[in-house]
């Protein structure tokens, strides 16, 4: 069997960026520029005041308690009429430009009104303070994010600065999941005698969010080849196609053979680790160039999950032009002994706090409800030993 590393390349060999596309800047949050952004204007687009106060020539007030002259108030937003000369002040808000003449402001706190005129508390005032000049942070036709850059909201924010409404990027991929199994019953559904709900599909499709993808729901497929062949179909028009269930060796694992005769390449058929040991990856190659990755994942809810994160969660990043990093690996002291048993490295659900990691009471591979206690999951390398409290693993943890 492979070793995880190797399947997890073989995986990584057929993940390529997808090809960019032109979307709204609002809906970009997250992807990778496909293109670098040019300003098109100079920022701030005049000389500003960074307090609210009095701008002045700051020969004005070389001693403390001198009077200057008001002008006029100028707001942020409003345009100076007046020019400022020695013995005059206008009063400006935080933002305003700064009117012709002054060449510093002094903050209200250090002035005090008097009637028409502002009393100078503090002073000598050097030229140049509280102002940020033109241009200080962007200049017109300076590149202020380059391609590859990924997407965050300070970046919206950069993107409206600079007029961008639209912009070029690595779309986020289309990912289908499809639940497989005469046993399933959607969840609004009381499961009958030998039926359970399909909580794998809702569990595939929020990781799939979770990791940057656009998941799309295809429902239950049922034990039936013809049943599957329409499903299956319908998931490769995406860029990913993750199904659950049926690529085990039981008399209805019916997956691998449907994904073959839809056309889809077997890239490789089981993996040693432990939970997950049958994921299931191929490629179809469409007519127009495109294709689809294709991961038929374990039925059982830990099991999908870890084929997920180790397989699934760096496909994406790698179809959205992003590192393939996967889940972040942190090494962690084990704060009790654990028993690993068997020739698969293990991923066992565990909690992590600060520096430690706790394996939870994990009832295997069904068990979603300790799952769901889990923020990481704790790496025991294969082989039959006793793992002693305050040694040191490696722990996955879980992104959010």
């Amino acid at each position: 069997m492979l070793s995880v590393e190797r399947a997890l390349q073989l995986v990584l060999a057929q993940a390529r960026p997808l090809l960019p596309r032109e979307v709204l800047a609002a809906e970009s949050l997250g992807c990778v520029l496909a293109q670098a952004i040019v300003s098109d204007i100079d920022s701030p687009p005049h000389d500003k005041s960074i307090v609210d106060g009095y701008a002045l020539f700051a020969a004005s007030a070389e001693q403390p308690g001198v009077e200057l002259a008001i002008l006029e108030e100028v707001t942020a937003g409003a345009v100076p009429t007046r020019t400022v000369e020695l013995g005059s002040a206008t009063r400006i808000m935080t933002g305003a430009p700064i009117p012709a003449g002054a060449d510093a402001v002094v903050m209200v706190e250090q002035t005090e009104l008097a009637s028409d005129r502002v009393r100078i508390l503090q002073a000598p005032i050097r030229p140049g303070q509280n102002i940020i000049r033109r241009a200080a942070s962007l200049v017109k036709g300076q590149t202020v994010l380059a391609a590859g850059k990924r997407l965050r909201g300070i970046e919206m924010g950069l993107l409206a600065e600079v007029g961008r409404t639209s912009i070029a990027v690595v779309p986020r991929p289309r990912l289908a999941v499809l639940a497989t199994g005469n046993e399933l019953v959607e969840p609004g559904q009381r499961p009958g005698p030998s039926q359970i709900r399909n909580s794998n599909g809702p569990l595939l499709q929020a990781l799939a969010a979770e990791a940057g993808a656009v998941p799309v729901d295809l429902g239950i497929a049922r034990d039936d080849p013809a049943d599957l062949r329409v499903k299956i179909e319908r998931g490769l028009a995406e860029d990913v196609l993750v199904l659950s269930g049926g690529v085990s060796a039981g008399v209805l694992d019916l997956v691998p053979q449907a994904l073959a005769e839809l056309g889809v390449e077997q890239v490789f058929h089981k993996v040693n680790l432990k939970p997950g040991k049958p994921l299931w990856f191929g490629v179809k190659r469409h007519d127009d160039g495109r294709q689809t990755l294709v991961f038929g994942l374990p039925g059982n809810p830990v099991s999908g999950l870890v084929c997920f994160e180790l397989f699934v969660r760096s496909a994406i990043q790698a179809l959205s032009g992003r590192e393939p990093i996967g889940l972040p690996r942190v090494a962690a002291v084990l704060t009790c002994e654990h028993h690993q048993r068997g020739e698969r490295p293990t991923y066992w659900p565990a909690l992590l706090a600060g520096e430690s990691v706790t394996p939870l009471a994990w009832q295997g591979s069904g068990d979603l409800r300790t799952l769901s206690e889990a923020n990481c999951l704790a790496h025991f390398p294969a082989g039959d030993r006793v793992f002693h409290k305050g040694e040191f693993i490696f722990a996955f943890v879980f992104n959010g």
